[in-house]
């Protein structure tokens, strides 16, 4: 249970990270309260996962797939840069979040 609330805070993260960039610097409302919402949320759902997870690996995981879902948003919806490197590059973390994530041990 602890890293399904990881990963839906990772997916969080995704959604923060674009509503900081749709909201062109806190200028426009709706953007701004959703990246409160998802940020909340992220950072309440990685803490309560870390109750019951190490910190490095919850961490790692966490930042991962945010880091990922924000690049593959950023392609896909709002026309970031497509290249081979950086779909290899994301491929690569989303590998290294999957061992970090069968790594992770409970308490």
């Amino acid at each position: 249970m602890a890293w399904l609330l990881v990963i839906v805070a990772g997916l969080l993260e995704t959604g923060f990270a674009v509503c900081l960039k749709l909201s062109h610097g806190f200028t426009r409302l709706w953007p701004t309260v959703a990246f409160c919402i998802f940020a909340l949320g992220s950072f309440g759902l990685l803490t309560l996962a870390l109750r019951k997870l190490d910190v490095g690996p919850a961490y790692a995981v966490w930042t991962g797939i945010g880091a990922a879902g924000t690049a593959i948003y950023g392609m896909v919806f709002l026309g970031d840069l497509v290249s081979t490197l950086k779909i290899v590059s994301i491929s690569l973390v989303i590998i290294g979040v999957v061992g970090l994530q069968l790594s992770g041990s409970a308490h």
